[in-house]
């Protein structure tokens, strides 16, 4: 239930100033609640590092288990990050090596920003097969988010994600596939997802490979799938831990590289998300910022706070439901695996008995 505040990590205020219950480590002590400590391998680029630890680290909060959970995000060495971005992860968070000492019981494994068209000519790539390769073996669950989906996939399958023709981007309509699996249980059948991603890989060869999809759109594919033992590695492709803005923040990123010439064209909006009212404001501040740039004049504001006041989020409760569900059979798991030398009969392959 409660998140347990176990360092200085500025999300931790930040959700508790949301209201959200966060405990102290010296409360958290003195209370006879089992733990669960979770790792969260945090790829995503510096402009986008706090948020997606922020956004993760509310969704497991919001899990209404019984447990304290401990939150240990991150990152790969390797990738190259600014001044601010290693002073925040030097103070906030842990090695690798420290959390392979001590043992995780679950691992969340965030998207990132590829610079190269084959994934394993990226320099996180040999640090990421090292983590796979460790959760393997040593945690109940993974749960991979978006590139760390598609980079588990080919690793393990070899199983490639294929280049869209366009980037897949808004808000898209999903259903359930399998509502009696425990990871959907009492999730709506009918739900939005976001999705933000230039790759794919179908539901066609995520089946051949012997995965299962749980939950899927006509128009962005597979957001949810589970590897074949049924819960051991849960795969999203799209982004269930956004918030109403996360969106937002991407448009003006790249309506900002399009006024400053870092990108080509105009940048479409993403789908179904911005509604009438905001779509026009969004059209009249690029008209604007362009004429000011042909005029040699200063490039008007981005309105956020115009923008922000029409997006909604309308996938939350779906994401923290799935979520809840996952550390739910976490927390079985991991019970299990502390009982397995004294219990007969016990699939290892299927200790939960989902197949």
């Amino acid at each position: 239930m409660p998140l347990v505040a176990h360092n200085n990590l500025p999300a931790f205020k930040r959700l508790r100033d949301r209201g959200q219950q966060v405990l102290s480590a010296e409360r958290a002590e003195r209370q006879d609640i089992r733990e669960l400590h979770i790792g969260l391998l945090n790829m995503m680029p510096d402009a986008a590092l706090t948020a997606t630890e922020h956004q993760f680290i509310r969704l497991v909060g919001a899990s209404n288990q019984i447990a304290q959970f401990y939150i240990y995000p991150f990152t790969i060495p390797e990738m190259e990050r600014s001044v601010d971005a290693m002073e925040h992860i030097d103070q906030h968070y842990f090695e690798f090596s420290e959390l392979r000492k001590q043992g995780l019981d679950a691992l969340i494994i965030t998207g990132a920003n590829p610079a190269n068209p084959i994934l394993e000519d990226e320099a996180f790539w040999g640090p990421l097969m090292e983590v796979f390769d460790w959760a393997s073996n040593n945690v109940a669950s993974m749960l991979c988010s978006c590139l760390a989906t598609h980079a588990l996939l080919q690793s393990r399958y070899k199983i490639k994600r294929q280049r869209l023709p366009r980037k897949k981007w808004g808000v898209y309509s999903h259903t359930i596939t399998e509502p009696k699996h425990p990871l959907t249980w009492e999730v709506n059948t009918h739900f939005d997802a976001p999705h933000s991603r230039y790759n794919d890989v179908s539901k066609e060869h995520m089946e051949k490979a012997g995965l299962k999809v749980l939950a899927e759109s006509e128009v962005a594919g597979v957001h949810l799938a589970v590897s074949p033992d049924q819960f051991r590695v849960v795969y999203f492709q799209g982004h269930p831990e956004y918030n109403a803005v996360s969106l937002l923040k991407e448009y003006k990123r790249e309506a900002m590289r399009f006024i400053n010439d870092v990108r080509d064209t105009e940048p479409p909006l993403p789908r179904n998300y911005f509604p009438a009212e905001a779509q026009k404001i969004a059209f009249e501040f690029l008209a604007a910022a362009l004429s000011a740039k042909t005029a040699g004049a200063a490039v008007p504001p981005f309105p956020d706070v115009e923008l922000e006041a029409l997006v909604y989020n309308t996938w939350g409760d779906t994401g923290k439901a799935i979520v809840n569900n996952w550390l739910g059979l976490v927390y079985q798991l991991t019970n299990l695996d502390r009982r397995l030398q004294f219990m007969d009969g016990v699939d290892p392959d299927d200790p939960l008995g989902l197949k």
